[in-house]
């Protein structure tokens, strides 16, 4: 099943924890618009070079989190990026054996509404909201609770054991879903984890009642 299956039932969609905007074509043949978050300077300007073909996205540098905080230490990882967190590893050194971390940044912590706010986004706009931000997504969610009625989809990655000392889990994310009118539309095991042994990780969508 195509991992982005509500794509035509969508405008634009906010994507936290960008990377360097692996989606970007996807989203441009489906003529989206498209706010992309991504911390790491470097990723980040890699991003921004990523995108410019397509007029419709834009990228915008913040950490994002649960709280407004002057300081947070995101840890980045070693394999460009793609694995950097503001929680330590856990099991995640036993599913991907050959993946560390390489440093620290320390930058500001934003929360979702917040940036909504500073950046003057219409969330009219963005009927989907994806997050992947290894480990931190429920706690975005939580610290987002106020706006994610304007939204018709949600989706995250989840693991079903400690990826990352702190991460949520996938039963967890189910109930606080739930609780906020969103059900489990798709559910799918993510293909390329080195040993499954210690538990899986699910990219899950979730959908608002009334969207499908």
């Amino acid at each position: 099943m195509n991992r982005h299956l509500f794509i035509n039932k969508v405008r634009g969609l906010i994507h936290v924890g960008a990377n360097s905007g692996g989606e970007a074509n996807t989203y441009d043949i489906h003529d989206l618009r498209v706010a992309w978050i991504e911390p790491i300077p470097e990723v980040f300007q890699q991003l921004q070079q990523n995108i410019v073909p397509f007029k419709r996205q834009k990228a915008y540098q913040y950490l994002i989190g649960e709280k407004d905080e002057s300081d947070v230490v995101l840890h980045i990882s070693s394999n460009a990026g793609l694995s950097s967190s503001v929680l330590p590893l856990a099991k995640h050194r036993e599913a991907w054996p050959e993946v560390s971390y390489s440093r620290d940044i320390t930058m500001p912590s934003t929360s979702l509404p917040m940036f909504v706010r500073k950046e003057g986004l219409d969330l009219s706009q963005y009927q989907a909201l994806l997050i992947d931000t290894q480990g931190t997504e429920l706690r975005i969610l939580r610290g987002a609770s106020d706006i994610l009625p304007h939204f018709k989809f949600i989706q995250v990655e989840v693991p079903n054991f400690e990826a990352y000392a702190g991460c949520c889990l996938v039963q967890e994310m189910n109930d606080f879903m739930a609780a906020h009118n969103f059900h489990q539309h798709r559910c799918e095991p993510l293909t390329y984890q080195v040993n499954t042994d210690v538990g899986v990780y699910y990219d899950i969508t979730y959908a608002r009642s009334s969207a499908w």
